[in-house]
């Protein structure tokens, strides 16, 4: 998929010894609640900030164009860095406790509509990235989890992105949060089902079938204490923010322009419920863009606040997301082209039934 916030890979082994007593001591448990009480300090004092910063440090004109732009970087950019480094520690601790083997197990000989039901929701918290999918692939089809299961967690997993749900929670509620999380398990349901039903296996390479995985339990992380699950979590922000940050200023960058400088009624006329072609053309935009979860959602609330209608732009982060032209060449190496179409056409129809089922009731 595209290069989200997603990639925390599993890599200790449970042969690794064991060192750590477990429990945190007292000194680690009270820097945590210092450093957590200092995080909400700065981060609810962001927006006071941004104003003085930009309208008396600087000092620019409100309701400046240039104004307008440098206040939403400057209370965007530290806000969701901010969002974000919380969030992917969670879940760098809560995928301990999902490794890719436990998750080939749990899905191998599930009855297909049940399977994909599992599959979906599991791809939510488990570990996944671009350079992984080939070999979960792989892994998955040759264990006995039926083809139509595993595109559902290959489609759910990056799509139902667990820092792009919490990022939406943040800055736009439970109920944007929500339709996000709702509609993408949906997607990733139906589109693995549909696979399913349609028998591709002859559209996957011949070679991928003869593979010998192996034994499946190799890297399972078993008896972790929690010591070295917040450890996890710790790496994986190291990983995985040392490598996004500059994709979230970018994107921060894109929606400081369009919120100072697209004119008001500008996004409403080519986004808006009114063109009817708005949502194919936002898929379309979304397709070939290189970008990941944190750094797409600065942009959807630049559009939403220039009037761009729900459904369009949902669909637009749903195809920056799920779908992409990275991905595709990554999966050549293990399905035909044939099946590469389907899987695009699949998931894009059920991103446009989004986009249009939301312009239609929101």
């Amino acid at each position: 998929m595209t290069m989200d916030s997603s990639p925390v890979c599993a890599c200790r082994s449970s042969s690794e010894p064991n060192t750590n007593s477990g429990k945190p001591r007292f000194h680690e448990v009270l820097l945590a609640l210092l450093a957590a009480g200092a995080w909400w300090l700065v981060y609810s004092h962001l927006e006071a900030f941004s104003k003085w910063l930009t309208y008396r440090a600087l000092p620019l004109t409100p309701g400046s164009h240039l104004g307008a732009a440098v206040e939403f970087f400057v209370f965007e950019a530290p806000k969701v860095l901010m969002l974000l480094t919380l969030v992917v520690f969670g879940v760098g601790i809560v995928r301990s406790f999902f490794t890719p083997e436990r998750t080939r197990r749990m899905l191998a000989g599930r009855r297909e509509s049940v399977g994909n039901v599992l599959a979906a929701l599991l791809g939510i918290v488990t570990p996944f990235c671009s350079c992984s999918a080939v070999p979960l692939f792989i892994g998955f089809v040759t264990t006995g989890v039926p083809l139509g299961v595993t595109f559902s967690f290959l489609i759910s997993a990056p799509m139902v992105n667990e820092v792009a749900l919490v990022l939406l929670f943040g800055l736009f509620g439970w109920k944007v949060a929500a339709l996000y999380l709702g509609t993408g398990l949906l997607i990733a349901m139906i589109a693995g089902w549909t696979i399913g039903k349609l028998h591709l296996e002859g559209w996957v390479e011949d070679w991928v079938y003869k593979v010998d995985t192996g034994a499946t339990g190799a890297g399972e992380q078993t008896g972790l204490t929690w010591r070295e699950r917040m450890g996890l979590g710790r790496d994986a922000v190291k990983d995985i923010v040392g490598k996004v940050w500059p994709y979230v200023l970018g994107g921060i960058v894109v929606g400081a322009g369009i919120h100072g400088y697209v004119p008001e009624n500008f996004m409403a006329s080519i986004m808006g419920k009114s063109a009817w072609w708005s949502v194919p053309v936002a898929v379309v935009m979304g397709i070939p863009m290189y970008s990941n979860a944190a750094g797409i959602i600065p942009i959807v609330q630049a559009l939403l606040g220039k009037g761009a209608a729900l459904g369009t732009v949902l669909a637009f982060m749903m195809s920056v997301i799920g779908l992409s032209l990275p991905e595709a060449i990554i999966l050549r190496k293990v399905l035909k082209i044939k099946l590469i179409a389907a899987f695009f056409g699949v998931v894009g129809g059920g991103i446009l039934v989004v986009g249009y089922l939301f312009n239609l009731v929101m």
